[in-house]
């Protein structure tokens, strides 16, 4: 058990050291122009309202990290499971939660692509993280 529970404290940090990396590039990009550049409007406010969940969230979607498989090889791992919160994010956050359409497009034509990069950011951070502390 106490092996199990240091294995899930460690994901956990991993997710929210990939959330944290994720929200600073979505902010960086929205508060550069960037997003804007690419005709898609997002652009958030960095605050810890809009962070705090962010991290929690990245925390909890990299409990997938313990699934067998991939042990060898973080980095494609943290990419494949960054399609995860990236389906959730265009096919349920955006149209039912947000109100912006299917994959966000009224954000957008470019926002799909722009969340699977964002959490693309969150698994190589998660995946760098495991592979620095040894896991």
């Amino acid at each position: 058990m106490n092996q199990w529970l240091k294995k899930l404290s460690l994901v956990f940090a991993a997710g929210c050291f990939g959330g944290l990396l994720n929200s600073l590039a979505v902010w960086i990009s929205g508060e550069t122009g960037i997003t804007a550049l690419l005709g898609v409007a997002i652009a958030p406010r960095l605050s810890a309202a809009w962070l705090y969940p962010r991290l929690v969230w990245g925390g909890i979607w990299a409990i997938l990290f313990l699934l067998p498989f991939m042990q060898r090889r973080l980095i494609s791992k943290g990419i494949l499971l960054s399609l995860g919160p990236s389906l959730v994010q265009l096919f349920v956050v955006f149209p039912i939660k947000a109100g912006k359409g299917v994959m966000g497009l009224e954000l957008g034509l470019l926002t799909p692509l722009l969340v699977l990069i964002f959490n693309a950011v969150w698994g190589l951070a998660a995946a760098i993280w495991l592979r620095w502390t040894g896991r």
